[in-house]
């Protein structure tokens, strides 16, 4: 029975240990996933390509479409059904998102608000199937399952074939200002217009994997799309005097005016951006009100998802960078800000995230476009909403808002557009690695640009919150409490705590650069991730996957105490100057009659030196054994003795639990200064305190630990300590 309890203890502790193999926490490496992070020599993944057709109604607010899907099985398994994502469904009445929220009241409460909850509890904006046939016309069963749907085939799709089937379905457009979402359409009273943003607007096939088979989860709002790449053409008809833009490239350019066709194609050419619609003419296009329609045609290669916007009122801009024509389409209610920053953060964004993602920018458009949605991201475009104030004034705050939202959002073209990561399980593998790298773009935009995440130092009032505690970030998305800072913030911390302490830029930017071109246009899961860092920089990092990744403790490492050591160098009056340098200690006596002192030992401070004063004067034989220690010395030894080197013992203890290398600078009397580095390696054999010693040829005056704010250290007050430090007198033994 002992030794059960004995090895229970022992596994426990094991558990607490930051330095454990996180091997033990991943998949066993397989034919498709390799021990080595990169994907297997049998890796496979399923593919689905579409033809859709599809018709916009503003006035009532309806869109209804076709769909053809031609779906490549690729796997090695026959499959007898097939799961489709409907997440439009999330506009159910009875959709699970909605009724698993939690609500509250307050006292004082915004009208509109109240009124929100009726609406909602009132609206349908499920969308609604009308049929699902095969290619011959027949049709197939299908059963919904919130947002899913499994459709059930008559016979199997045998590894390595391909099914053609079609749906035709028709929903509500919802209006975001009331029903929120990721999509939806803004109503403007003042010229009685709308602009439409179209996201997950049509069935999609769900993801079929090695790892978990079918994507089944539910989407309830946070955690987002797991889909297959495959090509698309879609057809959008739309009023006639709407403009379109959409993931993919325009192929029926005659929807164009012949002077937008010419301006579009001086943009392809242009380093800055060119008016393609000029605000003068959206403002004249906001007045018309065509009783025809029009469709617009476009194509978009090896995707995971297609999006759209549509407007009366739309601006467009573009210009040229690296091939790739970036764009923006926004109202007037957008300008001047639009105009002047979002196509320039576009072409930055395509530009920097190629740079330190290593993957040229694939396509040939990227698109921002301003209305409803404040931020969301698809293959080429993307939805933003920063705007300036109906006088056109904006302060510095709304323009580094725009811009770093059009960099994050474009930047998603990369996590998880080409890096297909499962949004629905891994919500920080796209939003906490784009965040990352959002931060490093930030940088180069502007010096001292004003990043909201990506420096430790900005997750320090998170971890300040003991409610962080409620979830690591391995935590599925659905069931996090603070999205922002847990997914975006704390990954992009501690993605550039990697770069800049643990590895180094130039290991880590290697190891970054080879799991983005390994997963590009795949789908990689978090092992992946992290057996590819450790094996390309070859640095051991399971204490910080551990602490960082699936743990919640908060970073606080403290100075617990800096020992001064001096050494002896067996010279007699060397000693002697010594000992009367010492400060003069009182007698107990001398301490009783001082009125500073508690008189009672229950009072007494302990820190209070107690013992006799020492002898200034050495000895006759204390003097014959040092000079005869000091002729054993050999010249080296009399050397490094006779230098006056000063030893300082440091120990530091881990308060917080998450352990973290140490960033040391001494300053010392002389007022110049020396900082060391410590491998978190410190921490292997106690987790919670430990202590190191360093050798100077002067005197120390303070030390800090993390000068440069490179950890997310909750309490800095316990960070640096002055002299005069402890004091101890080293006199070595010699020989054995």
């Amino acid at each position: 029975m002992h030794w059960i309890i004995a090895l229970l203890s022992a596994t426990t502790v094991w558990a607490q240990n930051p330095f454990r193999s996180i091997e033990d926490a991943f998949p066993t490496p397989n034919d498709y996933r390799s021990a080595s992070g990169a994907p297997g020599h049998k890796y496979w993944q399923q593919r689905a390509d579409y033809h859709i057709r599809a018709t916009l109604d503003p006035v009532t607010q309806r869109l209804s479409g076709a769909e053809t899907i031609t779906y490549h099985n690729l796997s090695p398994d026959p499959l007898s059904f097939l799961w489709i994502q409907l997440d439009q469904n999330i506009f159910d009445k009875h959709a699970q998102g909605y009724a698993g929220e939690t609500q509250r009241l307050r006292e004082s409460i915004p009208l509109d608000e109240i009124i929100k909850h009726q609406r909602r509890e009132n609206y349908d904006g499920k969308l609604r199937i009308l049929s699902v046939v095969d290619n011959n016309g027949a049709k197939l069963m299908y059963t919904e399952v919130g947002t899913m749907m499994r459709v059930d085939l008559t016979e199997a799709i045998a590894p390595g074939k391909k099914f053609v089937f079609s749906i035709k379905w028709e929903h509500k457009v919802n209006n975001h200002k009331i029903f929120g979402g990721r999509g939806g359409y803004e109503y403007f009273w003042q010229d009685d217009n709308y602009i439409f943003e179209m996201a997950q607007w049509f069935p999609r096939m769900a993801v079929y994997n090695d790892l978990h088979g079918w994507q089944t989860l539910q989407y309830l709002g946070r955690g987002e799309f797991t889909l297959s790449f495959g090509d698309y053409d879609v057809s959008l008809t739309v009023p006639e005097d709407y403009v379109v833009t959409a993931t993919g490239e325009l192929q029926n350019t005659d929807v164009l005016k012949s002077e937008w066709r010419t301006r579009l194609n001086t943009a392809r050419q242009s380093a800055e951006p060119v008016y393609i619609i000029t605000p003068e003419e959206a403002k004249e296009n906001e007045k018309s009100r065509a009783t025809g329609t029009k469709t617009w045609r476009f194509k978009a290669e090896n995707v995971r998802d297609f999006a759209w916007a549509a407007s009366r009122k739309f601006i467009w801009d573009a210009m040229n960078k690296n091939g790739v024509l970036c764009q923006s389409l926004y109202p007037k209610e957008g300008s001047p800000l639009w105009d002047r920053y979002s196509t320039k953060a576009v072409a930055h964004a395509v530009d920097f995230y190629s740079h330190y993602t290593g993957i040229k920018y694939p396509w040939p458009v990227a698109i921002s476009v301003n209305g409803p949605v404040n931020g969301m991201e698809y293959p080429m475009i993307c939805f933003n909403g920063p705007r300036p104030d109906a006088d056109g004034f904006y302060s510095h705050g709304v323009r580094y808002a725009l811009v770093s939202v059009v960099i994050h959002e474009v930047g998603h073209n990369f996590f998880p557009m080409i890096i297909n990561s499962d949004e629905r399980r891994w919500m920080w593998m796209d939003e906490g690695l784009n965040s990352f790298v959002q931060y490093l773009c930030e940088q180069e935009w502007e010096r001292d640009y004003p990043s909201r995440r990506g420096p430790a130092e900005k997750l320090v009032p998170f971890m300040r919150d003991p409610t962080h505690r409620h979830a690591p970030i391995m935590t599925a998305p659905d069931q996090i409490l603070k999205t922002g800072d847990l997914t975006y913030g704390k990954t992009a911390a501690g993605l550039n705590i990697l770069r800049e302490t643990v590895m180094g830029r130039e290991l880590f930017d290697a190891a970054f650069k080879e799991y983005c071109r390994r997963w590009a246009f795949k789908h990689p899961y978090p092992a992946d991730f992290f057996r590819t860092l450790k094996q390309v920089s070859g640095v051991d990092i399971d204490w910080f996957i551990n602490g960082w990744f699936f743990g919640t403790d908060p970073v606080d490492l403290a100075i617990a105490s800096v020992t001064e050591y001096t050494v002896s160098n067996f010279d007699p009056d060397a000693e002697n100057a010594h000992l009367r340098s010492q400060p003069k200690r009182e007698s107990i006596s001398q301490k009783r009659n001082r009125a500073d002192i508690p008189q009672t030992v229950s009072e007494r401070d302990p820190n209070i030196e107690t013992t006799p004063p020492p002898a200034v004067e050495l000895s006759e034989n204390e003097r014959r054994r040092l000079l005869n220690a000091r002729m054993r010395l050999s010249d080296e030894e009399r050397a490094f003795l006779d230098a006056g080197k000063r030893l300082y013992e440091v120990e530091i203890k881990n308060i917080g639990g998450m352990v973290m290398p140490w960033i040391l600078e001494f300053v010392f009397e002389d007022g110049t200064s020396t900082e060391i580095r410590i491998g978190a390696e410190i921490w292997r054999l106690d987790p919670k305190t430990a202590a190191k010693v360093f050798v100077f040829d002067k005197p120390v005056a303070s030390l800090t630990l993390d000068p440069h704010f490179e950890t997310p250290d909750i309490d800095r007050e316990n960070n640096q300590i002055h002299a005069p430090f402890k004091r101890q007198r080293i006199i070595p033994r010699i020989g054995n």
